[in-house]
């Protein structure tokens, strides 16, 4: 037995559509609802209003013909749970490892991405942190344009495969972050507007009409939404969900949509007797995100740190083009070390305005911002996918600054052995005008800044797909299998080092060259000591090294310093 409900608050009539019969849904207080005896697990259905075409469920749970073809029911309790003994981890101050299911592994599946758990867990990481796997048209993609919000992707195995992953994650001590998309919905099969206000004209977003958050209707699409969030978490025992651009939520309700699910998240963490952590996406730069809901935060557990990010890339790179333009000043990767956001209440010459609020150093732990070299944006939203072209020692030098930060370190995957593949866009549309906007769009952005439009990869074409796709044969090969020493070396050393566990903002310092070409970081007995130049030097740290803990390139501990081979980094006690 199972009973059928929808919401559809302006329908005269709803049916529900099942492969031999069409029955007609009871109405209630702007919903539809029917029990159906012989219904169940597996059974086929879509429901038609106003007699329109059988479209699916708004909270279809599982979609194995596609975006655009019947729902099927799940019954989300018949999986056999073997993580009762799982307490969970809080979020803030773990290892997290950012994957793309569909490119982690050639198989693209959740099963396949299972068999990796345990290089993971050598590696140091304590967050497998998903990229959406909610269903999105086509085979492959982001994710970010999925249109079924509480369905599971077929192509990665599907609702069942998710909940076989985070049982096999708690088993090996990997706690699960899911990425989920709130702020809009691609718009290939996307039915929501058939059935009820689920978007508004009151706001716009980038993609078009916002989700409506504050217009008539948005109660039960608030609650669409925090259903969904409280479902990953019951259900399928994700331990923490990150919020994609979470500055895209236009809601001007007195009780923002934010607030309103890390509360109802925080009484669900009561209930289940575990962490359950929000993680979001936002681009102000303002500590309210993180600030408690009864203080007029927006009670998230913790954010990403751009700001860490493009100071760390112009300091790797010295690029300075679009949003890196202000990100080139000796100090400025002291200032985001130190202090989260370069842009504090600054000028931001990128957006053209003053931007952002300062991060109190009393009031806030480093733990509640993320640090990063990469991640699926500033790798896939470049041109070319490209991965940083950096020596393998300015690559340890990244790995060694996000690690040993007080931040909440996060890996993108492949980084860690410094993977030659790169990270492109692309899509699987079957609409040929649909692939065809996308695949103009992408081009003439990047023309736009100089590009050659024949040099960016076709987004549907599904080489761009493939070549995507992490070669794990690189491992053994070096400089990857250096490379990948030291990260595990790093974390290991991280793990057992209270010093670099502090997250306090006031217990990091920083020297640095005017001229960028060396820094020395503090963490209570340790010095990070970093040359950045392209030549073999001294760099003076305060204090006398006892000993070397561990260097990427030579090392000598010297009268006035450390001497450091060029792109060189090592971390000494004192």
């Amino acid at each position: 037995m199972h009973t059928f409900t929808v919401w559809a608050p302006d329908a005269s009539s709803v049916d529900l559509v099942l492969t031999d019969s069409r029955r007609a849904l009871v109405p209630r207080d702007g919903w539809w609802q029917l029990e159906v005896a012989e219904a169940g697990h597996g059974t086929d259905y879509a429901f038609s209003v106003d007699g329109s075409e059988p479209l699916p469920d708004p909270r279809s749970a599982w979609q194995p013909y596609g975006v655009h073809g019947f729902s099927r029911v799940f019954d989300e309790d018949r999986y056999d749970w073997t993580d009762k003994d799982w307490a969970g981890r809080d979020v803030r101050g773990s290892v997290f490892y950012e994957l793309h299911i569909g490119t982690f592994t050639p198989e693209g599946t959740l099963e396949a991405a299972a068999g990796h758990l345990d290089y993971l867990v050598a590696l140091g990481v304590e967050v497998v942190s998903l990229m959406p796997v909610a269903a999105f048209p086509g085979q492959h993609g982001w994710g970010y344009d999925g249109v079924h919000l509480y369905a599971v992707h077929e192509p990665y195995g599907g609702p069942e495969a998710l909940q076989r992953f985070v049982d096999r994650c708690h088993s090996a001590g990997l706690a699960v972050c899911l990425d989920v998309v709130y702020n809009h919905l691609g718009p290939s099969g996307n039915h929501l507007a058939s059935f009820g206000p689920y978007f508004t004209d009151r706001h716009t977003t980038p993609w078009g009409p916002a989700v409506n958050l504050d217009d008539p209707g948005s109660t039960d699409v608030r609650r669409w939404i925090c259903d969904n969030a409280l479902r990953w978490f019951r259900s399928f025992h994700l331990d923490a969900l990150r919020l994609d651009a979470v500055h895209a939520l236009a809601d001007d309700s007195p009780t923002h949509v934010l607030a309103q699910l890390s509360s109802e998240t925080a009484e669900l963490s009561k209930e289940v007797g575990r962490p359950l952590g929000l993680v979001a996406e936002s681009d102000l730069n303002d500590p309210r995100m993180v600030e408690p809901v009864d203080d007029g935060g927006f009670g998230m557990t913790a954010q990403w740190s751009d700001d860490f990010h493009h100071a760390l890339h112009t300091l790797l790179t010295g690029e300075r083009a679009g949003y890196y333009v202000d990100f080139g000043e000796p100090g400025v990767f002291a200032k985001t070390l130190t202090q989260v956001f370069l842009h504090d209440g600054s000028y931001s010459t990128f957006r053209g305005q003053d931007w952002g609020r300062p991060v109190d150093p009393a009031r806030h732990r480093g733990g509640e911002f993320f640090a990063y070299t990469s991640n699926h944006d500033q790798v896939g939203n470049r041109a070319l996918g490209d991965r940083p072209a950096l020596t393998p020692g300015q690559l340890a030098i990244g790995a060694a600054l996000v690690i040993t930060s007080p931040y909440t370190p996060m890996l993108f995957m492949g980084e860690e052995w410094g993977a030659s593949t790169p990270w492109r866009y692309f899509t699987d549309h079957d609409e040929p005008e649909l692939a065809e906007a996308v695949r103009t769009g992408r081009r003439r952005e990047f023309a736009e800044h100089g590009w050659d439009a024949e040099e960016i990869p076709d987004p549907q074409d599904p080489e761009t797909w493939r070549s995507s796709v992490l070669d794990w044969s690189e491992l053994d090969e070096s400089p990857h299998r250096e490379l990948l020493a030291w990260y595990r070396d790093l974390l290991a050393l991280r793990a057992r080092t209270p010093d670099l566990r502090n997250d306090r903002l006031d217990s990091v310092d920083i020297a640095y060259d005017v001229n960028g070409d060396w820094l020395v970081i503090t963490r209570g007995r340790l010095r990070v000591a970093v040359n950045l130049a392209d030549h073999e030097a001294v760099v003076p740290v305060d204090g006398v090294p006892s000993y070397q803990v561990m260097a990427f390139g030579t090392a000598e501990v010297v009268t006035d310093g450390v001497r450091l081979a060029e792109h060189g980094v090592g971390i000494f006690a004192v």
